[in-house]
């Protein structure tokens, strides 16, 4: 048999080869198209575009690679689907806040939009995106976010986790799930009107399973407290307060006021052990100024700046959320002598602006001299962006860093944290394990009660 009368036969056959064909064209022409005005990047490959360059273990160690060769913003296929990726301190902020209107749409990512089903507060754009987030944060006020109210509540919770920690007798631990219980419990006495207990079956599995939406959907409605459901039933005259966008707003802030902040505290313990100069100089501050038997307050944080350099310079090493939140472009957008099309996916990468060359000293170190003055006093980087940045910046914000400074303190002027027996500072190992958040490597952890005088 012929080889033209085979092919005849397998008319399959010449189908494949024939779609295989308008999909390389299809990729070239879509690779052409717009070229001169998208930001340049690695020439991509049919089908699989630029993700032989993608390490999708450890995607933001690429993306750094691919920004020390192409700059500050250049474009990478992600199979077929165009992205574009804003590196470095001068031009996220650019994006995020000075063309904050250009960058502030959330991107459409099918797994997101599936979890969330384009409601609550992370994942929505537009007019929905608006009311929910004026709701939240004018809520969050009138619960006392950023006062005194949220304090206590922080003090409290703040309490029984020393006592857990003091129940372990100096012997090893993980302490992973008793902190995500703990930094729980204040987001759960804000939006559910009360804490649990750490041995709570209920509230243990809503801990770990509050990235299982439909579960966890089912018992945020019977918690939720009666305060936040009288306000959210007097804004119903508009069209967004619905019974699901409750739900998923309440898992979001679920969620996030509770894995990036006890994740950045694992993260503390463990570079305390690994720098333990570090932290006998930090608990050194704390004697100086916090009087034995008196919870860290506050206000202290004015007078104890080398300790405010250390939580500030754990954010920055630790990088937990390394690419940000996806954005999206709303309109064509132009930006640093590019066009951009409508819809293109944009990451504002916050790691290379937290490990910018040009920004910090030694990016890639643990320094907390990075936040500090000749002089020993605190000072501010514009480059410390951890919360992100402009529209789409944490709402979280000032109740994290309440949270940090609080528990951190209060653990440190309890405890000296250092490697289980057997185990040096050398041997601890300061790399990420994989996710989308960077959570340490499992690790087990020894509290010993600091000498009481």
């Amino acid at each position: 048999m012929s080889v033209l009368a085979y092919l005849l036969i397998r008319i399959d056959l010449l189908l494949y080869i024939a779609a295989f064909f308008v999909i390389i064209l299809y990729w070239i022409n879509g690779s052409q198209k717009g070229k001169g005005n998208m930001p340049p990047g690695p020439k991509p490959l049919p089908l699989i575009g630029n993700l032989n360059l993608v390490d999708l273990k450890k995607p933001y160690e690429s993306l750094m690679k691919l920004s020390e060769k192409y700059g500050e913003i250049f474009t990478l296929h992600f199979g077929p689907k165009k992205m574009v990726v804003i590196a470095g301190y001068r031009a996220v902020k650019d994006a995020l806040v000075n063309q904050a209107d250009d960058f502030g749409e959330r991107a459409d990512v099918p797994l997101f939009t599936l979890m969330s089903k384009e409601k609550g507060l992370v994942f929505t754009n537009g007019e929905n995106w608006k009311a929910i987030r004026r709701f939240t944060l004018s809520t969050l006020r009138d619960f006392g976010m950023g006062k005194k109210t949220i304090e206590t509540r922080i003090q409290d919770e703040l309490i029984p986790l020393i006592e857990n920690f003091k129940s372990h007798n100096g012997k090893p631990f993980d302490n992973d799930s008793i902190l995500n219980c703990a930094v729980s419990n204040v987001i759960c006495s804000i939006i559910f009107g009360e804490r649990f207990e750490y041995h709570d079956s209920t509230f243990q599995k809503l801990v770990h399973t509050m990235s299982e939406n439909e579960k966890l959907s089912g018992a945020a409605k019977l918690v939720v407290s009666i305060s936040f459901i009288f306000i959210w039933e007097s804004s119903k005259v508009e069209n967004y307060f619905d019974d699901e966008n409750l739900v998923y707003c309440v898992l979001d802030l679920f969620g996030a006021g509770t894995e990036t902040t006890s994740t950045t505290l694992r993260w503390g313990i463990l570079l305390m052990m690994k720098y333990p100069e570090i932290q006998k100089k930090v608990q050194e501050e704390i004697q100086k100024h916090i009087k034995q038997g008196q919870l860290p307050a506050v206000e202290d944080r004015k007078n104890m700046p080398y300790t405010e350099a250390v939580i500030h310079e754990i954010q920055r090493f630790a990088n937990i959320v390394p690419l940000n939140l996806s954005h999206t472009t709303p309109r064509d957008v132009h930006f640093r002598g590019y066009c951009i099309p409508k819809g293109t996916e944009v990451i504002p990468f916050l790691t290379s602006v937290l490990h910018d060359k040009t920004q910090w000293e030694t990016p890639h170190k643990f320094n907390p001299n990075h936040f500090l003055d000749a002089s020993g006093k605190f000072v501010k980087q514009d480059a410390f962006m951890p919360f992100s940045a402009g529209r789409r910046a944490c709402v979280g914000e000032s109740l994290a860093k309440m949270e940090l400074f609080l528990f951190f303190t209060g653990l440190l002027q309890t405890f000296t944290f250092c490697p289980p027996p057997g185990v040096s500072k050398e041997d601890l190992d300061l790399k990420a394990d994989v996710g989308f958040l960077l959570f340490p490597l499992p690790h087990l952890v020894c509290a010993k009660l600091n000498n009481q005088s």
